[in-house]
């Protein structure tokens, strides 16, 4: 006898995470053959974190600091272990396919579990998930390697569908899954979004105490929000090792606030407007939703049988090619466009029209709250009053992300009104009518732009318009290229949605029972969306697992270096020096890639760093001779004062050696105290390092000693070094001030001679110093925060309540299953 699925509801929940599965695998068929995915941001993951993954191979511990990147910096934001977090195991388990398999199967799942929790059928719930899994905005994440925004977007659908059944159907169970998938969003480390997430919350709980008031039931509301608050205490616990240490961290980053006084005329805390809001979408490149190619799609060359390639062959020029793109849109570059899908847009707004009450206005408040957001510079009334008035909004950059906001709530009412339909819940007059006007919303300006393109703008960008007319043949022929990439998407959303239309009006009319009707839409979504995706994530953007150790494979410099066993830094002149990690892979550089650096570093790099090296380059590109380039290096004081013993000019070439470089630690002959941080920073460019400490005078006390005379005897030298343990041998005849070519960080470095604690002090800006007394000595710099201690013990604590929670309401809910079984 066949299993009846009705009676058995979880054989039809698994089977559905099986289809899941086979889709998530199907898309990224190339993980089955071996293949990575090669994604920029999961490299630079790789090279940054290579130092911190060792040292846990080697110890079982974690270093919680590497010197591999920008000087050195915490490990909090690049790899770090929390073993206090007993839910993590969780998280692993739900991971188990590895990115970026296991991204695209947990939006499914995700967004599954909210639609269940709106008391969706599974069948409609399924054919709801793909639609959001194949939202365009997660593969273009993906192939960017934002691994991190991805699985918080995954969370996002059930961390909104635990609130709402909270309030609509059972607090203590709502609440207990609120707590459980919120721990894990948090837990995916994208603050950001998750903020976003809590948006979308506040707009519905705006409505929801609306509703409240008018009905005056405040004793269910009061419950529900007190037992979410609960949820959020704990899951914000079972993270608190990860969100204390990053926000401890976050106040000596860039995000945190300078000591410059010419940093006082900017917002003391946070990020500045104009960075903010640099990748803002454009008003009009909103259309992206509906077609994808309006703005030209990603920032990627033309296709070689473009008009614009033709062009530049027929005038010799097209060597051009790759500095020309597609897109055409405001933001300075994109991995690709929003796009939710024709057919889920005109079901969006269906959707509006037919369901009426709270749903339909906090849902359609959150989606025009996330485009207004996001259009950013271009609309600042609105993005200003966030910045200035919505705590932590100021500290996060790129605003056209808030299009999640929509990504999750567009598909949920389009579902929600293919729900509304199929339970027969709304009389078929006012369907029919809802149809008509959503079709011709949606599917008639999709025609009208496939008719008169033109009405999309210039299809020039601002930089383009000033090409001059000597080149009016090439302008000619992108705006051609444009045109057809935007005429052929809007045919295309036009003829998809005239498809989804009739379809949905068959079952109106009663040709068309309901599962056909789910299936036949399903696949519609599947046809719509996947050639989308694949534009910007396919096979190509995969990599076998030998090409991607032959990337990874040292270059002659690194060989050479390699052969110095001693500890320096490097500076790597072939690559973005600020921009790039890949030489943190096999040495601790100068340069680095992270979107939170030290502050002090960044203002280091900005005014003196910055400076050097370009002069470095200048010369190097016109020297004659080796001893001109030591010349500009005996002057560097930046770059001599981090130990930059070797420069790498090519991967092919021996790299150029820095004599000038001081070492891991040196004496100098006298300490000078100075006003402030401005005074400091200058005299990094006006007093010899090698010579001189320069201190700020908040360390007054602790420079003991301001005149340090030499002895030809007098030594001190790193003995042993681990990142978060540096041992220094010392010999000397008096009292010296020592400078430690290692970064000041005052949350964890402790100093220690001879076992004993000892104080420390900030010089150079950047830099550590210490008077270390006369005699022979063994000197210690120690990482050990007690944020980590003390974070760790807190996330141990909320996991071992949020595993009761959790007991508690499973256990509530077969008591109440029995009672009414």
């Amino acid at each position: 006898m066949k299993p009846n699925l009705t009676d058995r509801p979880w054989l039809l929940h698994a089977g559905i995470i099986l289809i899941f599965t086979i889709m998530s695998f199907a898309y990224f068929f190339p993980v089955l053959e071996g293949k990575k995915l090669n994604a920029h941001d999961t490299k630079v993951f790789v090279g940054s974190s290579k130092e911190i993954q060792d040292y846990r191979n080697e110890s079982g511990k974690e270093p919680l600091w590497t010197n591999s990147m920008f000087g050195g910096m915490p490990a909090f934001l690049i790899s770090a272990k929390f073993p206090g977090n007993l839910i993590k195991h969780i998280d692993n388990l739900l991971k188990v396919f590895k990115t970026p398999v296991a991204a695209l199967f947990l939006a499914f799942v995700g967004f599954y579990i909210l639609l269940l929790l709106f008391k969706v059928k599974p069948w409609l719930a399924l054919a709801g998930a793909l639609a959001y899994g194949f939202t365009s905005y997660l593969f273009v994440s993906l192939s960017a390697g934002h691994n991190t925004k991805v699985y918080a977007m995954a969370y996002m659908a059930p961390v909104i569908g635990s609130v709402v059944y909270a309030f609509r159907t059972n607090a203590l169970r709502g609440s207990a899954l609120f707590a459980l998938f919120l721990s894990l969003q948090i837990m995916a480390n994208h603050i950001q979004i998750t903020y976003y997430t809590f948006i979308i919350l506040l707009v519905f709980g705006i409505y929801e105490l609306t509703d409240t008031v008018k009905s005056k039931s405040y004793s269910p509301f009061l419950k529900s929000v007190a037992m979410l608050f609960a949820g959020a205490v704990i899951a914000v616990g079972v993270n608190f090792g990860t969100l204390y240490t990053t926000w401890e961290y976050a106040q000596e980053s860039t995000r945190g606030k300078s000591d410059l006084a010419k940093a006082s005329t900017k917002e003391e805390m946070g990020l500045d407007k104009e960075y903010i809001t640099q990748w803002s979408y454009g008003i009009g490149e909103t259309m992206t939703l509906l077609i994808p190619d309006f703005k030209g799609g990603a920032s990627a060359s033309f296709d070689k049988d473009s008009e614009t390639v033709r062009a530049l062959r027929k005038n010799n020029m097209a060597q051009a090619s790759t500095q020309l793109y597609r897109y055409w849109g405001k933001q300075p570059s994109t991995s690709g466009p929003v796009y939710f899908g024709a057919i889920i847009l005109f079901l969006f707004i269906f959707g509006l029209i037919i369901i009426e009450g709270r749903e339909r206005w906090w849902i359609l408040t959150a989606v025009l709250l996330s485009l207004f957001l996001s259009w950013g510079k271009n609309f600042m009334p609105l993005t200003s009053v966030f910045i200035d008035f919505f705590p932590g909004y100021d500290r996060f950059r790129a605003v056209s992300m808030t299009l999640v906001i929509a990504g999750v709530c567009v598909p949920l009412m389009a579902v929600l009104a293919l729900k509304e339909i199929t339970e027969g819940s709304v009389p078929l007059r006012k369907a029919l009518k809802a149809l008509s006007i959503a079709a011709g919303i949606t599917g008639g300006l999709s025609f009208l732009f496939f008719l008169f393109p033109g009405l999309a703008g210039s299809f020039l960008r601002p930089d383009e318009l000033t090409i001059p007319d000597s080149y009016s043949w090439l302008k000619d022929a992108m705006v051609a290229d444009r045109k057809m990439m935007l005429r052929t998407d809007a045919i295309r959303a036009a003829l998809l949605i005239a498809a989804g239309a009739v379809t949905l009006w068959f079952y109106l009319k009663g040709r068309l029972k309901a599962i056909p009707l789910i299936i036949i839409l399903g696949l519609l979504f599947l046809v719509d969306q996947i050639p989308v995706d694949a534009r910007y994530l396919n096979g190509s953007n995969f990599e076998s697992t030998r090409i991607a150790e032959n990337a990874l494979a040292p270059t002659t410099a690194d060989k050479a270096i390699l052969q110095d066993n001693s500890e320096f830094r490097v500076l790597n002149l072939t690559v973005s020096t600020f921009n790039d990690a890949s030489t943190s892979y096999y040495h601790n550089s100068v340069g680095g890639y992270s979107g939170a650096k030290l502050k002090r570093y960044q203002e280091l790099i900005e005014t003196r760093l910055s400076e050097e090296i370009n002069s470095l380059i200048s010369l190097l590109q016109n020297a004659t001779s080796v001893d001109e380039a030591d010349r500009v290096l005996a002057q560097s004081n930046a770059l001599n004062m981090l130990n930059t013993k070797y420069i790498i000019i090519s991967p092919d070439a021996a790299p150029l050696t820095n004599v000038h470089a001081l070492g891991n630690v040196w004496l100098v002959e006298k300490a000078l105290t100075v006003e402030n941080a401005d005074a400091e920073l200058e005299a990094v460019k006006t007093v010899d390092p090698a010579m001189v400490a320069v201190a700020d005078r908040r360390f007054a006390g602790i420079v003991s000693l301001t005149e340090s005379a030499a002895a030809s005897a007098d030594a001190i030298y790193l003995s042993s070094y681990k990142p978060n343990l540096l041992t220094y041998e010392s010999s000397l005849a008096a009292d010296r001030i020592a400078v430690f070519s290692e970064i000041y960080y005052p949350h964890g470095w402790k100093a220690f001679v001879d076992g004993k604690p000892a104080e420390h002090f900030r010089t150079d800006y950047v830099l550590r110093g210490m008077v270390v007394p006369a005699g022979k000595h063994t000197v210690t710099f120690k990482f050990e925060p007690q944020s980590y201690k003390t974070g760790n013990r807190v996330s141990l604590a909320s996991s071992l309540i949020l595993i009761l929670f959790l007991a508690w309401a499973g256990f509530s809910t077969a008591i109440s299953s029995r009672r009414n079984g």
